[in-house]
């Protein structure tokens, strides 16, 4: 798949389902699996907390999935599917849930999977002491019941629409050994096709195929995580045949490695959306005119071309491209300087009266590059601007724990469920709201979407929110982000490897050919 089809695809898709694919030069490695081996994997990303409740980030959720499993998970359609559990039932008042669990799950320490481990595990998140990222799935639950070791209760005290979805992404619905929680951070213990071995901060990350798995024991040996954020490094490593595979091929050498007879590549689309946010306690921020400036100021579409050399496609909605939920009515705004001028000299800041830190990570290179661009067009608005360029770590300590940032930009992975996008983000009690937003219609609205259960209903809310988002520039949308994986001809399995959410990446049923 050349990229010109590529991008013609992705405009296609806003209304359909997601494209996965592998390229055309992939056929070498779809053989017939193979036992053994040690794929050495280049990730783009490194790796923070590994408790995988207090984890927020996609880059240690994408390591963490091999390691765990959920009492729930998704088909390739998202429709929620037992998991860890063999069947689930829901009351017809919508308040009770009740789990049947799977017979033969181990655990990485030899302990069997009960209904004290689910229990355990779910009490655990909904703890406030736990720091969990995903406190906010069980503030409905009013109690967890085990009549058996194969049977899970849960009680809420009132409709909760999304709770079983939300227990299906981003680790809600993890099931962790009874007591396991003291070790979780630095040396995880799960179910899940493998188990952590060790790692080494910044460096790497050692996975070794798990031979009691109850979904059958993985082909490889062993996964080993090589995080490696610089892009031209990591194609090198991939080229020389160091890496076996990498994600996020360099967005301007795709089309060089679709070409390679000798690499195959995996496309997909979204792997993530992108937007720029503003720190709502710094007083120019607080007002709306001078976040409606900034929008102003953004060419969406020439900073997809120039930083990420059009891989993606720009979109006023963060909703997933497929979800009922998206408001296609939405437009960006376009870039009109004289508009920002006005704007921001209506809210009290003439030319040169207003300067602007921007805190950008070195972990998504193409989050430098924009901040670059995007400064130049800041300035010509008569914003004095300038970049703060932080690793991962500083990122997340400076801006998403201590909220000491005046603009930053950020992608978000997984967030194919809209209570888990809208609420976490934009809710003023959201576990990702570190813009310190506080909106009381988003925060009415959400609330109601929770006890709306009728899909096209709530469905209709999530748009409500989406324009409020837009209309009061609570943050800027940009675009999704296209995913990409290269690999050497010796990889197999790769058809496999995607989660239907686009984002994490699962080696159970890849395979080393040699």
């Amino acid at each position: 798949m050349k990229r010109r089809d590529f991008l013609k695809t992705t405009s296609a898709l806003m209304g359909g389902t997601i494209l996965y694919g592998l390229g055309s030069n992939s056929a070498a490695a779809q053989g017939e699996p193979v036992s053994g081996g040690t794929l050495i994997w280049g990730h783009s990303e490194t790796t923070q907390n590994l408790d995988m409740h207090q984890t927020g980030t996609a880059s240690t959720g994408r390591v963490l999935e091999n390691v765990h499993d959920s009492i729930v998970t998704v088909d390739e359609n998202l429709t929620v599917i037992p998991h860890l559990a063999e069947s689930f039932e829901i009351s017809e008042d919508g308040l009770t849930y009740t789990f049947t669990l799977r017979d033969d799950v181990m655990f990485h320490n030899g302990a069997k999977m009960t209904s004290a481990d689910v229990k355990y595990s779910f009490e655990r998140c909904m703890n406030p002491d736990t720091g969990a990222v995903n406190f906010e799935v069980f503030n409905n639950v009013a109690s967890i019941e085990t009549p058996d070791d194969l049977t899970v209760i849960i009680t809420l005290d009132q409709v909760n629409a999304p709770f079983l979805s939300r227990l299906a992404e981003n680790g809600a619905g993890v099931i962790m050994p009874v007591d396991s929680g003291d070790v979780q951070g630095n040396t995880p213990i799960g179910c899940g096709p493998f188990k952590f071995v060790r790692r080494e901060f910044g460096n790497e990350v050692e996975l070794e195929g798990f031979a009691d798995y109850w979904g059958g024991a993985p082909y490889l040996d062993k996964v080993i995580a090589r995080e490696i954020t610089e892009p031209t490094v990591r194609l090198t490593g991939l080229r020389t045949g160091e890496l076996h595979m990498i994600n996020d091929i360099p967005a301007d050498r795709i089309g060089e490695i679709e070409d390679d007879p000798d690499l195959q590549v995996v496309a997909w689309f979204p792997l993530n959306w992108d937007f720029v946010n503003f720190n709502h306690e710094f007083e120019p921020f607080k007002d709306p005119k001078v976040r409606e400036a900034f929008d102003y100021m953004i060419d969406k579409q020439v900073l997809l071309e120039g930083a990420l050399w059009g891989q993606g496609e720009v979109t006023a909605s963060p909703s997933y491209p497929t979800s009922a939920s998206y408001n296609h009515d939405l437009e960006q705004r376009p870039q009109d300087i004289e508009k920002a001028k006005a704007l921001l000299q209506e809210a009290g800041y003439g030319p040169g009266e207003l300067s602007v830190t921007f805190k950008a990570t070195t972990n998504y290179p193409y989050h430098i590059e924009s901040a670059q661009i995007m400064l130049e067009w800041f300035r010509l608005a008569g914003v004095e601007a300038n970049i703060e360029q932080l690793t991962w770590s500083d990122w997340l300590s400076q801006v998403w724990v201590d909220k000491d940032f005046e603009i930053s930009m950020m992608n978000f992975f997984t967030l194919w469920e809209p209570d888990f996008l809208y609420y976490s983000l934009w809710n003023t009690e959201g576990a990702f709201n570190y813009r310190k937003i506080s909106n009381p219609t988003v925060d009415e609205l959400t609330a109601k979407a929770r006890v709306t259960v009728d899909p096209e209903e709530r469905a209709g809310i999530y748009k409500e929110v989406q324009k409020v988002i837009h209309d009061e520039t609570l943050d800027v949308i940009l675009w999704f982000r296209n995913g990409t994986i290269g690999a050497q001809p010796s990889v197999g399995g790769l058809d496999t490897i995607v989660h239907p959410n686009g984002s994490n990446l699962n080696f159970h049923k890849v395979w080393l050919s040699s």
